[in-house]
């Protein structure tokens, strides 16, 4: 309907095709310039069809992993894509890892966004957009070690649970197009730390401290992560996260477990109480 209205009715068959890209009518699908992607979220019936697509490397029922898989194969040399996945994508050990590193062989992942929650599928479902280009950037028929840093943005730490009450709006994206430049292939200057927001509420993660981060990106939302890092250190996850939330539990804080267990009784005694002397009452009015 959107492509109607604005008159893109494109070739005989219109710009629009019914069809599964991950069953047989994605093996026939043109290779593509530009591919701007939210696949569905889930393993049903999806992950049958990513089964009858005999033409993908990695075979999966995890539909994220066989429309990533889609996606990058089908992009031209040079081709640019915005992909929406779920966490699941960025951390999936077995076939998820093989999938991450061809994509980080045969692509230049250059940006990846990390979203704030509520605004796409469930609520509390935690989302990403990964900005790739097909080859290097130096050379797009390259099709190995192609990514040699991958920048991240947190716009989600420390931020609002947006949906219908707290809608996310294009203010909310301002900062990240700033630092991501005006290269839509991710070449622009960049630099770390240049954007911090709430920098005064967020903390950084005790694992990052013992690193000795360097104090200047403690509270940036814009890091910059090279390949060998993410390999060696990462075992090629890209669940790459450093700002701490505020609202966290920091469980080297907590009271001793017979502390806390000692608590739990006197509450859970209490509660019992004022339950026996509920149903004292209920008796006596019977």
């Amino acid at each position: 309907m959107n492509c109607l209205l604005h008159g893109m009715e494109g070739d005989d068959e219109g710009v629009v095709h019914l069809g599964n890209a991950l069953g047989d009518a994605g093996k026939s699908l043109k290779s593509a310039d530009i591919i701007l992607a939210n696949p569905p979220f889930g393993t049903s019936k999806g992950g049958e069809a990513s089964n009858t697509r005999d033409d993908l490397t990695y075979k999966t029922s995890n539909k994220q992993l066989a429309f990533l898989q889609h996606i990058y194969r089908n992009l031209k040399p040079g081709g640019r894509a915005a992909v929406v996945l779920p966490d699941n994508v960025l951390f999936e050990a077995g076939v998820g890892t093989d999938v991450r590193r061809d994509l980080l062989d045969k692509c230049n992942l250059h940006t990846i966004l990390r979203l704030p929650t509520g605004i796409f599928y469930a609520q509390g479902v935690k989302t990403n957009v990964l900005f790739f280009t097909k080859g290097s950037a130096n050379d797009k028929h390259q099709q190995e070690n192609c990514t040699e840093n991958v920048w991240v943005y947190d716009l989600r730490t420390n931020m609002p649970n947006f949906g219908k009450r707290t809608p996310f709006g294009d203010q909310h994206l301002k900062p990240f197009e700033s630092v991501y430049g005006d290269d839509a292939n991710g070449l622009s200057q960049r630099s770390e730390g240049e954007y911090s927001f709430n920098a005064e509420k967020v903390e950084v993660a005790e694992a990052e401290e013992n690193q000795g981060i360097d104090e200047r990106l403690a509270h940036s939302r814009w890091r910059c992560f090279s390949r060998d890092w993410i390999r060696d250190t990462k075992g090629d996850s890209l669940d790459i996260s450093w700002l701490k939330d505020k609202d966290s539990v920091d469980a080297a804080n907590l009271p001793e477990p017979d502390v806390l267990a000692r608590e739990a009784k006197v509450e859970l005694e209490a509660a019992l109480s004022e339950l026996d002397g509920l149903l004292a009452s209920l008796g006596g009015n019977a």
